[in-house]
């Protein structure tokens, strides 16, 4: 399988050489795609600097800070139309273990269409996290899945590895999401279309270099989504109409 692992960057100067290091010692078949927001603190520069050196890191600049999913997205069109088989989701942070990525590879060649690192899965485990934020990632996973009916255990984690073919089935021209409601909007999409999902422990470990990107307004906007989309699912449910009532 041809495999591409896409890391967004928004001021990762510190962290970005290391993740780096880690994952193309790690996984080394794994080409990478580093989507940077126009970064001022330079990390687009150092980037280009590590493709420079390595003709398997490449980097795709974008105009500003858009969000997560836009940068994903952006980056799921560009390995799609490179070719790769496998497109894989990392935080530059180093939360994202890169000596873990193997274990979402096997799903996927043992036939899952999504893999996800799963925190909250038997054997899964996070790092320094203050407990407010494991009662938020938690919190925000049960809702999700009460919600929108899943069965996923972590659905607002963003370690995850897409099947070439799940990504085509999706319409990314469609998905608007950005933060935790971006990573729930896939999952939910991957569900609906039928398609097998697998989770796989992790341990998520909280960053050491630079600065976290999480706020506030990003899980308000979370929860809002997955509110609008519970209940519009619900309400589709309710006013379809039977092959009775449509004769």
């Amino acid at each position: 399988m041809r495999v591409l692992t896409i890391i967004p960057t928004y001021n990762e100067l510190e962290s970005l050489p290391v993740t780096l290091g880690r994952l193309r010692k790690a996984v080394p078949d794994s080409d990478v795609l580093v989507v940077d927001d126009n970064s001022p603190d330079g990390t687009g520069k150092l980037a280009d600097d590590f493709a420079a050196e390595d003709s398997q890191v490449h980097v795709l600049h974008r105009k500003g800070k858009e969000g997560l999913g836009a940068a994903y997205i952006a980056g799921f069109k560009w390995g799609l139309a490179a070719g790769y088989d496998v497109l894989v989701e990392m935080d530059a942070d180093g939360s994202h273990k890169p000596e873990q990525l193997p274990l979402l590879l096997d799903a996927v060649k043992d036939g899952a269409d999504l893999a996800m690192g799963s925190r909250w899965v038997p054997g899964g485990s996070v790092v320094n996290w203050p407990l407010y934020r494991q009662a938020i990632s938690r919190i925000g996973s049960t809702y999700a899945r009460l919600m929108l009916g899943l069965k996923i255990k972590d659905v607002t984690g963003g370690y995850r590895a897409f099947r070439r073919s799940t990504l085509e089935a999706l319409k990314l021209d469609e998905v608007d999401s950005v933060g935790y409601g971006f990573q729930v909007d896939l999952a939910w999409r991957v569900a609906k279309l039928g398609l097998r999902i697998e989770e796989r422990p992790i341990t998520f470990v909280e960053r050491e270099l630079g600065a976290s990107k999480m706020s506030g307004n990003i899980v308000v906007e979370a929860m809002i989504n997955v509110t609008k989309w519970g209940l519009a699912a619900r309400w589709a449910k309710l006013t379809r109409k039977s092959p009775q009532a449509a004769k």
